[in-house]
């Protein structure tokens, strides 16, 4: 294969990266969080019923996660992700043929099966083709794809709703679109093969396991980011909407918290180098409290547009520093901390929808609900800033992170 050939390769496989990212995170997933005022004002549907359909939905997500992460056959793997990507356009369509909330439930959740296909399973063959043919092992392009789908989602919603389409029938031009997504996604990404002579390299690192105390903590710290994470990207769309002044902006913002997390990877991997892992961790929550809480505050639109741009940057930054750490402590086999990681992130991504809808429904607005987020994600930065001065493992990762600058 020649430089050229290579490279080409190269492209259409991070394409498909790409490509599986919106069609089963952005479309399978995040449609929802856009069409929701919809489903909300031509269904049945309440604020309640909706934060339990996304808690539905970011358990399965959770489930994938744990498979993805019990599973070591790459070629398991890759049949996984191809039934991920089908799944991903059955769910989607399966949500315009009925408005019963268990059959809904049920679908939610396999779409959230089918988005751990997109983040978890190709992330790793996408990695292990880069390996084989002696590629650069970076996956910033591939999780660009989760913003890029969170702007497909919102502007499909916005160009829809001027056509006047019902909620039934975006539901079927998001399948249509999936369907279309699905044929790159599928063919562009090679099946696993075996590896090329002397392209398998074993890391020269050897594991160095957290303290207990490094536990404890970061787990803690990160399902206070996975709190705040979801509310935002669940209900960011109807939050903006409900508001008067603000009336046919949700999508557009929505899209704009996309637009903003597109770079996010490659943007907080970058300071992770210059200030240290659980430095930037912070500095991103940090960024993100303010950001989940300005709704709240104000219905300025400018300010709300600010909002999103300070989420979207930063709730894909703090997942890929933390998965970056676990990588770091366990070079050769990082899935098991990962899957800590998830479960924790997880939880709270199942809990807080379904308290903050119940809590909407009983207040009439989301402001009680943004603010008990913003109020996790402080304790969340607490957590790191004392972690950071007393333990050991954290300040090992902070000087790790900044020497690779040099390295």
């Amino acid at each position: 294969m020649t430089v050229a050939t290579l490279g080409a390769q190269r492209f259409k496989v991070l394409l498909a990266g790409v490509f599986s990212q919106i069609l089963c995170v952005g479309i399978a997933r995040f449609a929802y969080t856009p069409l929701l005022p919809v489903m909300q004002q031509q269904t049945w549907m309440g604020d309640a019923d909706g934060g339990w359909l996304a808690a539905v939905n970011y358990a399965g997500y959770m489930l994938g996660a744990v498979l993805a992460a019990s599973i070591h056959s790459i070629y398991i793997k890759d049949t996984l992700f191809r039934c991920g990507l089908i799944l991903a356009v059955i769910t989607t369509a399966g949500m315009a043929l009925t408005d019963h909330f268990w059959v809904w439930a049920g679908l939610r959740f396999l779409a959230g099966l089918s988005s751990s296909a997109a983040m978890l399973l190709a992330s790793g063959l996408i990695l292990h083709w880069l390996i084989q043919h002696r590629q650069r092992g970076e996956l910033g392009i591939h999780f660009a794809g989760l913003g890029l789908g969170m702007v497909v989602a919102a502007v499909a919603v916005e160009m829809m709703l001027q056509l006047s389409f019902s909620w039934q029938t975006q539901w079927w031009g998001f399948s249509l679109l999936g369907a279309v997504l699905l044929v790159p996604a599928w063919r562009w990404l090679p099946r696993p093969e075996k590896p090329l002579e002397g392209a398998h390299v074993v890391s020269s690192r050897t594991a160095t396991p957290p303290t207990r105390t490094f536990m404890r903590w970061m787990l803690a710290a990160y399902f206070c980011a996975g709190y705040g994470y979801v509310i935002s990207a669940t209900f960011l769309v109807a939050i903006v909407e409900r508001e008067p002044l603000l009336e046919g902006m949700g999508n557009w913002t929505f899209a704009l918290a996309g637009l903003a997390a597109a770079p996010a990877v490659m943007v907080w991997d970058l300071v992770a180098r210059r200030v240290g892992y659980l430095m930037a961790l912070m500095i991103a929550m940090s960024i993100q409290v303010i950001g989940i809480v300005l709704p709240a505050i104000t219905a300025n639109a400018a300010v709300v547009l600010l909002s999103a741009v300070l989420y979207g940057g930063t709730f894909l930054g703090c997942v890929s520093l933390v998965l970056t750490m676990a990588g770091r402590l366990y070079p050769a086999s990082p899935a098991r901390l990962m899957g800590q990681m998830t479960l924790a992130y997880g939880a709270a991504q199942i809990c807080a929808p379904a308290l903050t809808g119940m809590l909407a429904e009983a207040s009439g607005h989301y402001g009680v609900g943004l603010w008990l987020a913003g109020g996790f994600v402080t304790l969340g930065v607490v957590l790191l800033a004392c972690l950071r001065r007393v333990d050991q493992t954290a300040q090992r990762l902070d000087a790790a992170a900044k020497a690779s600058v040099y390295a």
